[in-house]
Order: C-alpha cells, then structure tokens, then sequence
C-alpha cells in the first residue's frame, strides 16, 4: 500500500540506481555480519560469549527486515492480478522470485473503505495472519478477535485515534493465528481523507517481526546475564579480597621471633598480586612465635582463584598454625595437611613449606610439599636447601613426609616463596625465579633488615606482569 495521505496523491517510486546500491551494500553488510557471526565461539559457560551471539544474530534478522524493504521498495506495488487470475508474463518475469516469498511472509498491506465496507487484503497478510484467502479479509472491528487480550486495548486506541482524530497508526501486537501460532506484528497506517478532509477509508501495513522481537529478547537476556555473572565476580572478588586480608598476618614492617631472645629472627613478608586483579589466589605466608619459644615460617599456594581459593588457604592456614601451636613437628605437619586437603568437600591441590626455628640451638628444622625450597644467604653468596621428600598436598592418599635440618648462623637470611614469583614476561622455567633470588646475595648481605630485603625483592619482581599472585618471607637470624 502506497503511504499517502490523500487518495488522490500519486506515488514516487524511488530512484532504481540509488536502491540498487543499498541493496548491494545491505548484502554485503550482511554477509560480513553472518561471517562474524559463525566465528563467534558460544560456550554455555560464557556469559560474554552468549551475549556476543545474540547481538550478531539480531544484526543479521535486522539487515534481513531491511534487504526485504530495499526489495519491495524497488518492485513497487504488486501488480493487480486479471479478474480470470492471470498475469503479465512479463510483469512476472520481473519479479525476483526469492524477493517475493520473503515479502509474503513478512510484510502485508490492508485497507479497510469506512463507506463501503469494503476490506482488502493483499495476499501476504493473509499468510501472516494464518487465514484462508476463501474466509476473506477481517473486518475492522473483527481484527481484535485475533490479539491477545491484553494487548486489544492498544489496537482499539490505534484505530480510534486514527479514524477520529487523523493520527497515524504505529505500534505492535501479537496475534494468535488459526494454527495456533503466536506472530509479534508491528502495524502501520493512516486514515485516507477525501476531497472535503473526512476520513474515507484506513490502511495500514504489516510487518511480522516476530523474529526480530526474539532476537532482541535474547540478546537482552543475554545481556543480562553477563550483568549478573559480572555483579556476582565483583562480589565473589570483594569477599576473596576480605577473607585473604582478615587471614593472612596483620603486621606490616619487620617482626622479631621470638621477643627478646638471643639468635632470635628479624621477620618480614610481602603480596605480590598477579597482573589481573581478579585472579585472588590461595598464595599464604605466615611468621608466629611459638609456645615453646621457637618460631613457625611458612609459605604456601592452593590451587585456584576466588572466594574458593582464598577459603581453602584460610582452613588450610589455620590448620597448621593449630597443629603447629599443638608441637607437630614440620614433616607429620604435612602429612595431617594432606589427609585434610583430601577430605575437603572441594579437592584441590597445595604446595607448602614448613619450617621451625629453635633460636637456642639456631637450628631450622623444615618439610616440604611440592614447593621450591628455601634459599639460605650467607656471606655474600646464597643456596637453595636440599628438600627432603615430599608431593604436593592433596595429590598422594597417605603420603609420607620428610624432614630435614640446618644451621643457621648470624647474619644469615633465609627466602621462603610461592612458585609464582617470577613475572609471566621471563620466558624462563620456574628455576629462574631461584636463579634472580639468589642473585641478589650481595645486596642481601648489605642489608640492615629484613624488610629491606624484601623491598630488594619487590623492586626486582613487583614490576611486570604475573600470572598469578606470590608471596616472600624473608628472615634474617640475629646475632
């Protein structure tokens, strides 16, 4: 139906030229949209994934409704068919053929004569509408029996307004068709006034956007859904950021264990975060005195990130500091961790070392599991201390321990660290880590603290990018 205000007004069909070049372009376009579209990867745990596929999918239903105006726009009005139903063989010849099917099941025009009854339906409205071309076109007043309550009121303020007060027709409903079927139409329409300005008769064109409608819904659901899978990381992030600082020590600066005693530790520890922010891993350290006035040095990592991650470092932190405070030795220590790292309700894997300082005897007695062994500084030069045996917790059923000794004397600086010190940038194995640490014992050995040691430390590995979060400890034995 030509979209005119007066019946009298002729059409203006567009330039050819110029539609066929949009055509071309919307093609294309559409092509280039559908390229994207089949690259896209969905994976039912991706969020971001989703919503990127339904925004393309949308795209490509949007550029479709448009190649199928662009169409339409170029064929002009359907030719009036003879009254024996016979055509122009010519007229048909120029019709694009998939053109055609596209228009008859998505767009129709009507128009109902206010004078004389009459109603015509052009033959794709029928087809949106489900109704046999023998039933006839509806009435006015009978095209409500067809939409769903609620949405009635709306078409029957429509149409008043439209035929009491001259106003343009624009707005969707859905239908029920005969089959059963539930079609989004969007409809619009003008009242055609006569030569005296009153309202002769209405029409109006249907567009089905049913598939469009679903596009968007989806790509609105999608959308929502990455909202509240980014609102839930947020929280999940804030609340692993909480639990790490309320667990891992609270002093800042060097700590002496134990107080007042001769050979005793100077103390210092610091977290390194990893690249991204989000990544809050289980990576621990801890320093504390005691009942028996020896000293506990620890460090260790739990797989994974998260709320999960820093929980687990939190039971399993707390577990050695009690087990350590009962007089365990470093090796049965580690031997318990793991027995309690297998019946957690969620498994993971550890690394730990355990140590214990006797400032009497100035003897380190220490246990590994799974992780790189402390780095002995003495003189200028520096170690790493032969590990006894010793698998990553939670990965052996009823693994055994060992644990060894070392002497320590003044002046010495002992490194305890997580393998993930190294920044992601060093494209080197994790001996590297040891090998930059250990070349810093000259400046170690001119250092007045341990916390100067760990600022050396930082400077050398705060910078870049890691992978993952790590911790130091450094003590440095007094005389």
């Amino acid at each position: 139906m030509p979209s005119h205000l007066f019946a009298d007004r002729p059409a203006q069909p567009p330039e050819s030229g110029s539609v066929d070049a949009l055509i071309s372009q919307t093609r294309r376009l559409r092509g280039e949209v559908d390229a994207v579209r089949r690259d896209t990867v969905v994976d039912e745990d991706d969020a971001q994934g989703r919503w990127q596929r339904a925004l393309c999918d949308l795209a490509v239903h949007q550029l479709d409704d448009l190649g199928r105006h662009l169409d339409q726009l170029k064929e002009g009005l359907p030719a009036v068919p003879a009254p024996d139903g016979s055509g122009s063989a010519q007229d048909a010849a120029q019709v694009d053929p998939a053109a055609t099917e596209a228009r008859q099941t998505r767009i129709g025009s009507a128009e109902w004569d206010l004078l004389t009854d009459e109603v015509n339906w052009s033959e794709e409205l029928f087809q949106i509408f489900g109704r046999s071309t023998e039933a006839g076109p509806l009435p006015l007043d009978e095209l409500g029996s067809t939409l769903f309550s609620e949405d009635q009121p709306l078409l029957t303020s429509m149409v008043t307004a439209c035929l009491v007060d001259g106003k343009p027709i624009d707005g969707e409903f859905r239908i029920v068709r005969a089959d059963g079927r539930v079609r989004t139409l969007h409809m619009r329409g003008e009242p055609v006034l006569d030569s005296d300005g009153c309202t002769a008769s209405m029409w109006a064109v249907f567009r089905d956007v049913s598939e469009l409608r679903r596009s968007q819904r989806a790509v609105r659901e999608s959308g929502d859904s990455l909202q509240r899978r980014r609102e839930i990381a947020q929280t999940e992030h804030r609340l692993a950021v909480e639990l790490q600082e309320a667990v891992l020590p609270p002093w800042r600066g060097s700590l002496r264990l134990p107080h007042h005693t001769t050979g005793a530790l100077d103390v210092a520890a610091h977290y390194l975060p990893a690249a991204t922010s989000a990544l809050i891993g289980g990576d621990w350290y801890d320093a504390l005195e005691l009942p028996d006035g020896r000293s506990l040095l620890t460090v260790g990592d739990l797989t994974g990130h998260g709320v999960t991650a820093t929980s687990g470092m939190a039971m399993m932190l707390g577990a050695l500091r009690g087990m350590a405070m009962a007089g365990i030795d470093p090796g049965p220590l580690m031997g318990w961790l793991n027995q309690l790292l297998e019946a957690s309700a969620q498994p993971a894997l550890g690394s730990a070392v355990c140590c214990r300082y006797d400032p009497a005897r100035r003897v380190l007695s220490w246990a590994q599991a799974g992780h790189p062994a402390p780095l002995l500084f003495r003189g200028g030069s520096g170690r790493a201390l032969r590990p006894p045996e010793g698998v990553l917790l939670g990965a052996t059923s009823g693994a055994a321990y060992g644990q060894a000794e070392e002497r320590l004397e003044p002046g010495d600086v002992l490194v305890l660290h997580t393998d993930a010190l190294t920044p992601c940038s060093i494209e080197f194995g994790r001996a590297d880590g040891a090998e930059r640490l250990l070349a810093l014992a000259p400046r170690f050995s001119a250092a007045r603290s341990a916390q100067d040691c760990v600022r050396m430390v930082v400077e050398e590995f705060g910078v870049g990018g890691r992978e993952d979060d790590a911790c130091v400890l450094v003590a440095r034995v007094g005389g």
